[in-house]
């Protein structure tokens, strides 16, 4: 791993050096000091409508990455970039050789126009949890690590999940990674202290895990219409994702009969509302999405001859979700015949639902039974770089409620007392598998 490029502390930045306190079931987050640093958080990549745009790889997701390692530093720990653009913050100590490692954390990176806590508050409240847990002088069976994933939304360079992959050692083609515009990686990696040429040293050797937890506002309305503060995950949603590129044939938009025309936005429109169908009317899967689509030439007085556009399927069964991608590209072939146009499917994404690991599931249970907080075992619609993880540890997930189920927009919003509740969650539940005397390290139960 590679070490960061430090600033000096920002002015009024607080030092992280929390009380030391003698008996686990003390133990309990420094709320105002979270809530602060989510705040400072939120300045970088802030937009006018009240949300962050910290695309990954992107100048402010640089930013706020060293920024948090300043603050590392500052409060005694050690703060590494791994080959792949991981941030990784511990114990300045030797890491145990045997898979003692218990890692936390989730991403800093955002979707254009997003809101201010998806990712963040999950690489926040480890955080904060590291900082109790490195003041507590109790022996620990595990090292506690925590770790911010890069590029986990893949919205300027489309690779989502590219750190965790690179740490699970799952991520392939890194050296022809690209963004929109078609800009390679490798200089913006390096800007984040990455190296594309040590890619493969990112992944952690086998068994060196021993668990990874992962908080995380829910992204949904389920908490909030049960009034419940902690959900407890047992399962994350599978997702495939597809670049399609549908080529008509470009002309003038004045002087070509409708008769002759193979116009291709014409034809992505027709596959879009059928994408939709899949999900909608077939129920073939949970939910089909077209979220992206860029139209070639795109100006007014030219019949399209390009389009392309995105595709994703997701359900929490694999069987259903392999159903779904072969009806996607059935759709495909349906529309080519139809409207006589070329259209080329490539499929880039293809995460496996997960379910997490029982002894996980039990220990942020009972965390919240400790704390005298109602919980819910709930499934993820959302992907997350957990169910990446879940490739060489077991993994374990914690959500907080998200007001009306609103996220990816600056409308995102957790109540403060909520987001203290799910870091504290996530503090006892690190603390009772640091004390026990075995964690599984094989794959979640699957």
């Amino acid at each position: 791993m590679f070490p960061v490029r430090l600033p000096r502390r920002l002015a009024g930045d607080p030092v992280d050096r929390p009380a030391v306190v003698t008996a686990p079931e003390e133990l309990r987050i420094d709320g105002p000091r979270l809530l602060a640093l989510l705040r400072r958080f939120a300045g970088f990549g802030a937009d006018e409508a009240g949300g962050v745009s910290r695309v990954g790889f992107g100048a402010a997701d640089t930013a706020v990455r060293r920024y948090l390692a300043a603050r590392s530093r500052d409060a005694g720990l050690r703060a590494d970039v791994d080959p792949a653009g991981n941030l990784i913050i511990r114990r300045d100590r030797p890491l145990p050789p045997d898979g003692g490692v218990l890692l936390m954390g989730s991403h800093l990176d955002s979707v254009v126009r997003g809101g201010t806590l998806d990712g963040a508050y999950g690489v926040a409240a480890a955080f904060e949890t590291l900082l109790v847990l490195a003041a507590h002088d109790a022996p620990m069976r595990y090292e506690p690590v925590v770790i911010a994933f890069a590029n986990e939304e893949g919205s300027l360079f489309p690779q989502p999940f590219w750190g965790s992959m690179a740490v699970a050692g799952t991520l392939t083609d890194a050296a022809g990674a690209v963004d929109t515009a078609g800009r390679s990686i490798r200089g913006p990696l390096a800007d984040a202290g990455g190296d594309l040429d040590r890619i493969s040293e990112a992944a952690w050797p086998a068994g060196s895990v021993a668990g990874y937890l992962e908080l995380h506002i829910e992204q949904g309305p389920v908490l909030t219409r049960r009034n419940c503060p902690i959900g407890v995950v047992d399962g994350i949603v599978g997702r495939t994702v597809f670049e399609i590129e549908v080529v008509g044939r470009q002309n003038h938009a004045g002087t070509t009969p409708m008769d002759d025309r193979v116009d291709a936005l014409v034809a992505a429109a027709r596959l879009v509302l059928l994408i939709r169908e899949i999900a909608a009317e077939r129920n073939a899967c949970a939910v089909s999405t077209v979220g992206s689509l860029t139209v070639q030439p795109s100006v007014t007085n030219v019949v399209p001859g390009q389009v392309r556009l995105t595709a994703e399927v997701r359900d929490l069964r694999a069987e259903r979700l392999r159903a779904a991608e072969a009806a996607v590209a059935a759709v495909a072939d349906q529309v080519r015949r139809e409207y006589g146009v070329r259209i080329d499917v490539r499929m880039t994404l293809a995460a496996p639902p997960r379910t997490t690991d029982d002894r996980l599931r039990n220990a942020i249970a009972d965390a919240a039974d400790d704390l005298g907080l109602s919980w819910l075992p709930l499934a993820s619609g959302a992907g997350h770089d957990a169910q990446i993880i879940a490739d060489i540890a077991p993994i374990g997930m914690i959500f907080v409620p998200s007001r009306d189920g609103i996220s990816h927009a600056p409308e995102e919003f957790t109540e403060d007392e909520h987001l203290v509740a799910g870091a504290d969650v996530l503090l006892r539940s690190a603390a009772r598998l640091l004390r026990m005397p075995a964690v599984a390290r094989a794959g979640a139960d699957r």
